[in-house]
């Protein structure tokens, strides 16, 4: 395509000049396709690896046509997490900042009651988490959130989860809220094509629209991590393997290095930042059970490198833009490779090397064997750690450090909450059948 700048590629003159201010003067693939097709009208499916420039590629001409007509609620962004969603709303306001865009933050941990002020103010845009949003458009009332019916555009990003079972009642009620197909259009954005998001490709069009327009940068799905990843794996067993990750983080490779250590569950999380933190390490964790408050403190001491290590549930996994990280450890290895990949996608970003290894324990041979097929890449063996005398010197102040967090957390009630939220909800459900 010949386009080389914003400007041909038909942005507004404005936002031209608030790219080349941040410093972004080159279209990425995915924006040089897509943002001229949206600006043409035409609902857009989106695929391209995380780091690419998805959020511009919708961004632009969004705010491109409202510009030409700036009217209460324009558009909506639906994303999966709260951070991400955190992370789209500073991008809107930054590039909309010389036109005074008002941008609205809808997602769970805040307060409803002043979300639901920004509602009734009829921001430009709102970027949302389905549940919050939902919530708002069955509770808040209709001078709340009436402003919904007039919106010009809805946006999934991350579509593929969003389109899974876990959003369906949520993402149902926030569209049954928003005008109808033909009156408004809708632009999906993933770095994973899934069946779901291949069958819309295929829906039939709609009366009075241009096409659809899809477009997948260098097919993805076969170039599913960037050739700058270095994937290794370790051997390691189950009962040691916080003294292994220890040796890991502090070994002369990886002494200085950024890294998010990823696990399965929120527990896990915990206990290894507490005992990371005991070993002097400079650590900070992200997880569901965390009040947004403190998520959004460890998120930016994390990218202001005030702590060089993150320990994440796949909260952190999706989107992210965390552009130092050059160590992914996946702690615990997950079972969909899809999301193997998008926890990968958080280093080797925009061209820079990075690497990704795996702790493989004698369970999880299966699924890095369905991982390897997936990336179509065998992992190499890490052989940053072999030494068995420097485990063991590691042993024992690892093991003395888990056991004085695990301590501490039974004296903080660790998990007390959630027990409780599921012990409610099991009483709201008995009382129901």
């Amino acid at each position: 395509m010949s386009a080389s700048n914003f400007k041909t590629l038909g942005l507004s003159k404005w936002l031209v000049e608030s790219l080349t201010a941040m410093k972004i003067t080159q279209p990425t693939e995915i924006q040089k396709h897509c943002i001229p097709k949206i600006l043409e009208g035409s609902d857009c499916i989106g695929g391209a690896k995380t780091g690419s420039g998805k959020t511009i590629a919708f961004a632009g001409p969004m705010l491109t046509k409202w510009s030409e007509d700036p009217s209460g609620m324009f558009g909506i962004v639906l994303t999966p997490t709260r951070e991400l969603a955190m992370q789209i709303a500073e991008q809107f306001t930054a590039l909309g900042s010389q036109m005074n865009i008002r941008v609205a933050l809808v997602v769970g941990g805040e307060s409803i009651v002043q979300q639901a002020i920004e509602l009734q103010r009829k921001p430009h845009f709102i970027i949302a988490t389905p549940g919050r949003l939902a919530h708002h458009i069955m509770n808040s009332g209709d001078d709340t959130v009436g402003g919904l019916r007039r919106v010009k555009y809805l946006v999934l990003d991350e579509a593929d989860f969003l389109l899974t079972d876990t959003f369906a009642n949520d993402l149902g009620t926030c569209i049954g809220a928003l005008p109808p197909k033909n009156k408004r259009q809708t632009l999906l954005f993933t770095a994973t094509m899934t069946d779901q998001v291949k069958a819309l490709q295929e829906a039939p069009s709609i009366e009075g629209k241009p096409p659809l327009f899809s477009y997948q940068v260098e097919s993805i799905d076969n170039v599913a991590i960037p050739s700058t990843l270095q994937t290794e794996y370790l051997l390691v067993p189950e009962h040691v393997k916080e003294a292994y990750l220890y040796q890991l983080l502090t070994c002369q490779e990886y002494i200085e290095s950024s890294a998010i250590i990823f696990v399965n569950r929120t527990t896990a999380a915990e206990v290894l930042r507490r005992t990371l933190f005991r070993l002097g390490l400079r650590v900070a964790s992200l997880h569901s059970q965390m009040p947004q408050q403190e998520r959004t403190n460890s998120l930016q001491r994390f990218r202001a490198n005030a702590a060089r290590i993150l320990i994440a549930t796949d909260v952190a996994s999706r989107g992210l833009d965390i552009p130092i990280v050059e160590l992914v450890i996946n702690y615990d290895i997950p079972s969909d490779p899809d999301t193997y990949i998008h926890r990968s996608g958080r280093t080797a970003r925009a061209g820079r090397t990075g690497d990704a290894i795996s702790f493989v324990t004698e369970r999880d041979i299966s699924r890095i064997e369905a991982i390897e097929d997936r990336i179509n890449k065998k992992m190499t063996e890490c052989d940053k750690v072999h030494d068995t005398a420097v485990i063991r010197k590691a042993l024992t102040k690892v093991t003395k450090a888990k056991r004085e967090s695990l301590m501490e957390m039974e004296k903080a009630n660790f998990g007390e909450r959630r027990k409780q939220r599921k012990n409610t909800n099991f009483s709201k459900k008995s009382s129901r059948v």
